[in-house]
């Protein structure tokens, strides 16, 4: 039952809790906090913040829902139910709040899309090898 559950919620979660500013005082702006930065070998200095990290955890989180999409079982469809109503709450929130109105926020609603969309593409195309035609 617990396969049904979306795990792009996590990210939206996430989120939602640092604009709630539950991560510090300071609301979405815990975003863009450094947490990591290392001097190249180039002279750079790369730099890793919280909102990266955010995609980083959102792009693993895809890639197990892109392999939960190729099970078929009981609990799929209503998996992809429930992840369309998550990219919907992504878009109106994007739409409606001022502390989503964020290119972070954007990607990560863009990664909840892909979601949807190869969620299907994956139980469709998985689903026409189980048909078979006897003759």
């Amino acid at each position: 039952m617990f396969s049904a559950i979306p795990l792009m919620i996590l990210p939206l979660a996430l989120y939602n809790l640092a604009m709630l500013g539950l991560f510090g005082s300071g609301g979405v702006e815990v975003l863009d906090q450094q947490l990591l930065s290392f001097a190249m070998l180039s002279g750079a200095v790369w730099a890793l913040s919280v909102s990266d990290v955010l995609i980083l955890l959102s792009l693993a989180i895809l890639f197990f829902e892109i392999l939960k999409a190729t099970i078929n079982g009981s609990g799929s469809l209503i998996n992809h139910m429930l992840s369309m109503l998550v990219f919907i709450a992504f878009l109106v929130e994007f739409l409606l709040v001022r502390g989503a109105a964020t290119q972070t926020f954007f990607i990560l609603m863009t990664i909840a899309f892909i979601d949807v969309v190869g969620g299907f593409a994956v139980s469709i195309r998985s689903a026409g090898r189980d048909v078979s035609i006897g003759l």
